[in-house]
């Protein structure tokens, strides 16, 4: 998953500037070859030029030896002039021959290095499982990617104790919770009048458990999300999953007056888990309906884009501050005074929509609206269909 917020005048890096080592080694072997060839022709024209003055030397020059019509110019001096046309000729094609064999063989030994950068972009904490496994001679590259596989190990562990950590400690959590709650209502149930004060803060504990109730079922969610591949896959629709989330909160969103503008197009299907997917889009509106202003505004709509499918959700609200966006995907972080606190959220909202994203191969885009407000877009990989209509 990669969380993206919008800038202006951001560009992608040029594709040439990922290939700079293989390039630059390309040139360095040309370079080297080069510059022997020219050494090498150097010191094969000066041997030459030696014998030949000494073999003319020693033989007797005829008065009327040959020479060309009209030039002057002696068939020994012919032949030098053919020998640097024949050798710069040699010398130009090799030189270009290396130039190639210097690219290819550049590649080769780099292959290695694109195997660990790409496998080291797909993993993330959702698939710590998988390793390079490089193969290959045991040489530099090999100690590297086997370095990386140990991290990788260490890594898997630490995440995994951390997750089981949070699991169980939800789990267990969850008795005295309800011991508690239990034990109030037989406290209230008592047939004494029981005193204002006292059903004041019998009122205010109930609201407080539910809320670390609600705080622990979003810790079960979140490690949910992260344990690694799904075991529950099965194909489900974007447009129904917003529009069941909308209906459950109609009370919700009548008691404000919100305005529900919903544009969902019904062929936005994706795979994956449809718990966790349906936990995503129910947080993604009430993440828009409980941050909202009374009588403003929730635009919900499912598209289909170059074979991905995307919810898009934006809300009404005050304006936010655009450098702290990437704050919202945190656990337990929330933006302005009155996201500090809230009796019905438990701060792993877009925490949890985060984590869900990812483990479905997605990305999720946060965007602050001019006028206030915020713009969440989901990106799913989209299920392909059949002719028929029909999820495959």
């Amino acid at each position: 998953m990669r969380l993206r917020l919008k800038r202006a005048g951001h560009s992608s890096r040029p594709l040439l500037r990922r290939q700079t080592i293989r390039v630059r080694l390309a040139v360095l072997f040309f370079a080297v070859f080069l510059a022997s060839g020219v050494v090498l022709l150097a010191i094969t024209f000066a041997i030459w030029q030696g014998r030949t003055t000494d073999n003319l030397q020693a033989v007797p020059v005829p008065t009327t030896g040959p020479r060309s019509h009209g030039t002057g110019i002696s068939p020994v001096s012919s032949d030098q002039h053919q020998l640097v046309i024949a050798s710069g000729f040699a010398l130009a094609i090799m030189a270009g021959a290396s130039l190639a064999v210097g690219w290819l063989v550049a590649g080769q030994f780099l292959r290695p290095l694109r195997t660990i950068t790409a496998t080291t972009r797909e993993i993330s904490a959702t698939n710590l499982h998988e390793r390079l496994n490089l193969t290959g001679p045991d040489d530099e590259l090999k100690e590297l990617a086997d370095t990386f596989d140990q991290l990788l190990d260490r890594l898997e562990r630490s995440f995994a104790f951390e997750r089981q950590f949070v699991a169980n400690a939800s789990h267990e959590l969850r008795t005295p919770l309800a011991g508690m709650r239990i034990s109030l209502d037989v406290a209230m149930a008592k047939p004494e009048p029981v005193p204002p004060h006292v059903r004041t803060l019998a009122d205010r504990l109930r609201r407080e458990l539910d809320h670390v109730d609600r705080l622990l079922e979003s810790f079960l969610t979140l490690a949910h999300t992260q344990q690694g591949p799904l075991d529950d896959e099965s194909t489900v629709s974007l447009a129904e999953l917003a529009r069941v989330a909308i209906e459950r909160r109609a009370d919700t969103i009548s008691a404000m007056g919100l305005g529900i503008e919903p544009h969902q197009r019904p062929d936005a299907w994706v795979t994956g888990s449809e718990t966790l997917l349906s936990r995503m889009v129910e947080n993604v509106i009430d993440n828009a309906v409980g941050h909202n202003r009374p009588s403003g505004w929730v635009r919900v709509r499912t598209a289909v884009e170059d074979k991905r499918a995307l919810l898009v959700v934006e809300n009404g609200g005050p304006v936010l501050d655009a450098d702290q966006i990437k704050q919202l995907t945190q656990p337990f972080r929330r933006i302005g005074a009155e996201r500090t606190r809230s009796d019905d959220g438990s701060g792993l909202g877009l925490a949890i929509i985060s984590s869900i994203v990812e483990v479905h191969g997605g990305t999720l885009d946060l965007t602050a609206l001019p006028h206030g407000g915020l713009r969440v877009v989901i990106t799913l990989p989209l299920t392909a269909r059949t002719a028929a209509g029909a999820p495959t």
